[in-house]
C-alpha cells in the first residue's frame, strides 16, 4: 500500500475543489445497517467474555494489549493557510495537553509482540473548547484514534461482521482463515494485517483509516514520526529472539531516552469516486491529493509504562471519536458502527443500553464502544471516569 508523501506549494493546495463534509453522497447508510451493527457488538462482547475467561480481567474487544501511555502538547501554529483554519481546533493558534496509549490492534492483551499485526495509537486532548457532541458535551476534550495501517479491513458494518464471525471461528487456524478469506473479493485487504512491519511503535507511522468532518470539509488524517532517532528506528524490525514484549521494551527505552516528535497531517477529499467515505478499505491517494501539516505532537522523555496510568486507562477510561467537536464530526459507516446514543440508535436501543447499565438487561449488547466499554466496567467492577484535566489520570506527574 503506498504511504508516500508529495510536496506541492501552499498556494497551489489552497485553491483545489475540496468536496463540503454536508455534499450529497458524502454519507449514504446501507441497508440493515443498524442490524450489523447490533451483531457486531454481540461479537464483540463474546470476545471480551472470552478473554475474561482465560485471565478473569476483561479488556477492550480491540487494542487490548497496552504498550505504552505517555504525556505531550499538541501544538497548533498560527500561521495555517485558510483553507486548514477548519474547526475550532485549528482556527488559530494554541497548545493543548495529551494523554496518548500506544497499543496493538488484536482484542488479546496477552498477544505475542513478535506477531506482526497492525499496532494503535490513541490521544486524547484537553483544553478544547466549541461545540460538542452531546456524548462528550461536559468535556473539555477531543478523542483522536489512529491504527498502523492505512486502509481499513472492516471497511464497512457488514464487512465487519462478516470477518469478525470468521476470525472467532477460524482466528486460531489461519491455514483454514486464509481458506475462506481466499473466497472474498477483498483477500488481499484482509491478509495485510499479517504482513505489515514489525519495528518501533514510536517510528510508525498511524492512521485514522476513516473520514472526518473537518469544518466545512472531509478528511482522513495521520500521525508521521518526525525526528531523527525516530526514523533511524524505523529500520529495526523484530526479530524470533527479540522475546514476546520486545514493543513494550523498545518504546521504553526509547522515551526514557529521547523526546518524540510527530507531524499530525490531514488528507482533504476532493473526489468521492476515488476517495470513498462509506468503504474505509481504499487508501486515498496521496500523490493525488498530498497530505498537508496541521499540527505538532511533541512528547517529552519519561517512562512510558507506568503502571498506575496504565491501569487507570484500562479500567475507567475510553477513546471514543465521538467525544469531541462537532466539526470533527467521525464519517462514514465504520464511524457509525461506533456511535454512541445518537438519532441514527433507535430510541429503544438506548432505553436498553440504559437499562444494561444498571443490570437489568444482563444478556444484550449495544453499539460497538459503549458495549466494549460497559462489559468491561461491569465485568471488573470499575466505573468509567470522564476525566477533564490530565492531572486527573493517576501517575501522570
Amino acid at each position: 500500500m503506498d504511504i508516500s508523501n508529495h510536496s506541492e506549494r501552499p498556494e497551489e493546495l489552497e485553491g483545489r475543489n475540496y468536496i463540503r463534509w454536508d455534499s450529497k453522497g458524502v454519507e449514504s447508510i446501507p441497508e440493515g445497517e443498524q442490524e450489523d451493527i447490533q451483531a457486531v457488538a454481540d461479537m464483540i462482547n463474546d470476545i471480551q467474555k472470552a478473554q475474561y475467561n482465560s485471565h478473569r480481567h476483561c479488556y477492550s474487544g480491540t487494542h487490548a494489549r497496552t504498550q505504552g501511555i505517555v504525556r505531550g502538547t499538541f501544538v497548533v501554529p498560527d500561521d495555517l493557510p485558510k483553507h486548514l483554519k477548519q474547526t475550532e481546533l485549528f482556527q488559530k493558534g494554541g497548545e493543548y495537553e495529551v494523554v496518548a496509549r500506544y497499543s496493538s490492534e488484536p482484542g488479546d492483551p496477552g498477544l505475542d509482540d513478535r506477531i506482526p499485526q497492525p499496532r494503535g495509537f490513541a490521544m486524547k486532548l484537553f483544553g478544547v473548547h466549541g461545540d460538542m457532541f452531546d456524548a462528550g458535551k461536559d468535556y473539555p476534550t477531543q478523542d483522536i484514534e489512529f491504527n498502523s495501517t492505512p486502509a481499513l479491513d472492516l471497511a464497512t458494518a457488514k464487512v465487519t461482521k462478516e470477518i469478525i464471525d470468521l476470525r472467532i471461528n477460524y482466528g486460531g487456524d489461519q491455514k483454514e482463515l486464509y481458506k475462506r478469506l481466499e473466497k472474498r473479493p477483498d483477500t488481499d485487504l484482509q491478509k495485510y494485517r499479517d504482513t505489515v512491519r514489525n519495528t518501533h511503535l514510536e517510528s510508525t507511522r498511524q492512521y485514522s483509516q476513516t473520514a472526518y468532518r473537518f469544518g466545512d470539509y472531509v478528511i482522513k488524517w495521520c500521525l508521521v514520526p518526525d525526528s531523527e532517532t525516530q526514523r533511524k528506528l524505523y529500520d529495526e524490525t523484530v526479530k524470533p529472539d527479540d522475546g514476546p514484549d520486545v514493543l513494550h521494551r523498545w518504546l521504553q527505552n526509547f522515551h526514557k531516552e529521547h523526546d518524540a516528535s510527530y507531524l499530525f497531517q490531514i488528507q482533504l477529499c476532493e473526489n468521492l469516486e476515488d476517495q470513498p467515505v462509506e468503504y474505509a478499505g481504499k487508501v486515498w491517494d496521496p500523490e493525488k491529493y498530498p497530505w498537508q501539516t496541521v499540527a505538532t505532537l511533541k512528547i517529552p522523555k519519561q517512562d512510558s509504562f507506568n503502571y498506575e496510568r496504565k491501569m487507570f486507562w484500562e479500567d475507567h477510561m475510553r477513546v471514543d471519536p465521538w467525544h469531541g467537536l462537532k466539526t470533527l464530526q467521525p464519517l462514514g459507516g465504520p464511524n457509525r458502527l461506533r456511535k454512541v446514543g445518537t438519532c441514527l440508535v433507535s430510541f429503544h436501543l438506548l432505553v436498553e443500553f440504559r437499562l444494561w447499565e444498571i443490570g437489568v438487561l444482563t444478556d444484550r449488547a449495544m453499539p460497538v464502544y459503549p458495549a466494549s466499554s460497559a462489559l468491561r466496567r461491569k465485568m471488573n467492577g470499575r466505573k468509567e471516569i470522564n476525566v477533564k484535566s490530565i492531572d486527573e489520570i493517576p501517575g501522570m506527574a
